[in-house]
């Protein structure tokens, strides 16, 4: 009987492991068939949340949270900090930024004249170098657009050169080979070598014959550059030996010239004081295009004298010249220093050139 029992419970034991295993066996092979929504549904929504998590928000949405949770974190608060919309200017600032903005493009749009300083220099002088090395360092403190024409006699110095080249101001170096025994006549040569330059190619600017003892005010090359024909303006006169300064020059009405400063007071038969050649600078145009002026061509072309043709021009009617500053032309722009020399005193005494 107990071995009956036994073989009974085997069986009842078989059939609940076959009855198992078979449940499993259909459970399993019905779940491959089974359709994917639900996973797909739970990996989209863990996909969801882990780029939420790992995604900024936008500004707005940052604001927002601050809002509505005033215990936010620090980290919150420096984010919303440092992406702040800054506040639109008042319409006093922004009609002033308009102004100075509006300012500049002008003044862009606007481009100087070129001026064009002729200066004639010599080996006679013993002094060339230092001077010559003094007029540079203030020619390069000048806006630009300028060209500096220097003009020498032909020499076996190479110091005038080597000068130039150093400066890195724009020039023009001219050489002649003629002889002159007249340092005046030197002078007016070497002019009209630099005015033939500058007609035969043509300058646009504003001529400036600048001695090499000339001491500027700045200033004053901003102010030749507004010369429409012809301008000029007082100058000092500075002796080493004398103490006194010599004003010459143009008296004015606002900008109108209506008189010129006397050296000698009781000399009445000066009716027209001369005029210095560095108190006066015109039009380069009038070179080339004395017609454009009011000159017939024939007059340019019968004389090879340019200097002279624009002293005469100069001279002819005072309506044309404009006195520099505008401000009555009271303000002393440019001096000049005679300094004695033992030397070459003809070189010295001329360099007082006058148009008469």
């Amino acid at each position: 009987m107990g071995s009956v029992e036994r073989s009974k419970r085997r069986v009842q034991l078989w059939k609940k492991a076959i009855v198992h295993f078979g449940l499993c066996f259909v459970m399993g092979f019905f779940t491959g068939f089974a359709p994917a929504g639900k996973a797909s549904i739970f990996t989209s929504h863990v996909a969801a949340s882990n780029k939420s998590q790992s995604s900024p928000q936008p500004v707005e949405m940052l604001h927002q949270q601050a809002a509505s949770t005033p215990h936010a974190s620090n980290v919150n608060r420096s984010l919303i900090a440092e992406t702040a919309v800054p506040a639109p200017p008042s319409s006093k600032e922004s009609d002033h930024a308009t102004f100075l903005e509006k300012e500049e493009t002008e003044s862009k749009l606007a481009p100087r004249r070129l001026a064009i300083i002729v200066t004639p220099t010599s080996t006679k002088d013993p002094y060339q170098g230092v001077f010559l090395r003094r007029l540079a360092n203030t020619i390069r403190l000048v806006p630009p657009p300028l060209l500096w024409i220097v003009v020498e006699g032909q020499s076996d110095s190479d110091e005038v050169s080597e000068v130039l080249r150093k400066t890195g101001i724009m020039y023009r170096h001219l050489v002649f080979k003629e002889n002159f025994t007249d340092p005046e006549a030197e002078l007016d040569h070497q002019r009209n070598v630099a005015l033939r330059h500058i007609e035969k190619h043509r300058l646009s600017g504003i001529v400036h014959f600048a001695g090499l003892s000339n001491v500027y005010d700045l200033g004053f090359f901003d102010e030749i550059r507004q010369i429409e024909v012809f301008g000029t303006w007082p100058m000092a006169l500075l002796s080493a030996n004398e103490k006194k300064v010599i004003i010459e020059g143009p008296v004015c009405d606002s900008s109108q010239v209506i008189g010129w400063h006397l050296r000698k007071m009781n000399n009445e038969t000066d009716k027209r004081p001369p005029i210095h050649i560095s108190s006066f600078g015109f039009n380069s145009s009038i070179l080339w295009d004395p017609e454009r002026w009011g000159r017939p061509s024939s007059v340019q072309q019968t004389s090879q004298n340019s200097i002279k043709f624009v002293k005469q021009v100069a001279l002819e009617d005072e309506t044309k010249l404009k006195g520099i500053p505008p401000e009555d032309c009271s303000k002393i722009m440019l001096w000049r220093l005679n300094l004695p020399t033992s030397k070459s005193p003809s070189y010295q005494e001329n360099q007082e050139d006058k148009i008469v």
